[in-house]
């Protein structure tokens, strides 16, 4: 009878939990926002970082990711491909340095030169045309853009060729892609071209203060806000939490530092290896904890 009675309690307290703790009712959250992790640039494969690979995709995706963030870069003759950057470092980062001239310096690369060239000797570099094929064969999966061109001009055209392309293939793909902005201009540019469901304002390249963040997301339909970990406050996340938007931080890869976060009323994370299996284990361990 006692352990009928402790199993009753113990269903009661886990019923509250679901109810109460913060930020994580599904019935707050809808599409891509029921995800607590955003595998950055594809998230991590066989340990490496930044690939924005297929393999990545695939292999995160097996973990159980279901959003993927990619880098989007132009090619040297306009293709829009999954990169991170350009420089000379990162080319030797990613073990590519044998590929490019001497020459060439940290300037882009062709499309040719870049399609050809693995990643780490053995991973697959995507184009744009390659994540929407992803995003077809992965029904339940989504994309989220870190575009990385800084020209106005040049955010408006990767937008276009990104919509334009999507909308060939497959429009119903447009409802699982979800354009990251980084300023005010960026989303009338953005909205201009097509009316995306979801958008994610991310806060690493602006110094807005916090009211002025609250006032756009309340007046321009915010569904989540990114927030660098030297931004993130209890009271900003509560205060976008009732301007209608869901909080994210990036990029978390310590489950001790994302279980903090969480406890803030932060819904998930940018990471590289963090998995939603051990995230959610972890909130339960929490709530249940004396």
């Amino acid at each position: 009878m006692k352990r009928v009675i402790a199993a009753i309690i113990l269903l009661m307290l886990c019923g509250t939990f679901l109810l109460a703790y913060k930020g994580q009712s599904t019935e707050e959250h809808i599409g891509f926002t029921t995800h607590r992790v955003i595998s950055h640039a594809m998230g991590a494969v066989d340990g490496l970082a930044y690939t924005n690979a297929r393999e990545a995709f695939v292999e995160n995706y097996k973990k159980g990711s279901r959003v993927f963030e990619v880098d989007l870069m132009f090619t040297s003759d306009g293709h829009l491909v999954a990169r991170h950057e350009w420089t000379e470092s990162f080319t030797k980062q990613m073990q590519q340095e044998y590929a490019v001239d001497t020459k060439q310096g940290g300037r882009p690369w062709s499309y040719h030169q870049f399609k050809n060239t693995p990643i780490h000797g053995s991973y697959t570099p995507l184009d744009w045309k390659d994540v929407l094929d992803l995003l077809e064969n992965y029904p339940d999966a989504y994309i989220v853009t870190d575009t990385k061109e800084q020209d106005p001009a040049q955010i408006k055209q990767l937008f276009v060729q990104l919509t334009h392309q999507a909308q060939e293939k497959n429009p119903e793909l447009l409802s699982r892609i979800v354009p990251q902005i980084y300023n005010e201009e960026m989303l009338q540019t953005l909205r201009n071209i097509y009316p995306y469901k979801s958008i994610i304002y991310t806060l690493y390249a602006t110094e807005d203060p916090d009211d002025e963040i609250i006032r756009f997301v309340q007046h321009n339909d915010i569904t989540a806000v990114t927030l660098p970990e030297n931004r993130v406050s209890g009271d900003l996340v509560e205060r976008l939490r009732q301007a209608g938007a869901v909080c994210y931080v990036n990029t978390i890869n310590e489950l001790k530092d994302a279980t903090e976060y969480e406890q803030m009323g932060v819904q998930g994370f940018y990471t590289d290896v963090l998995m939603e299996k051990e995230l959610r284990k972890r909130s339960w361990v929490y709530a249940l904890r004396p």
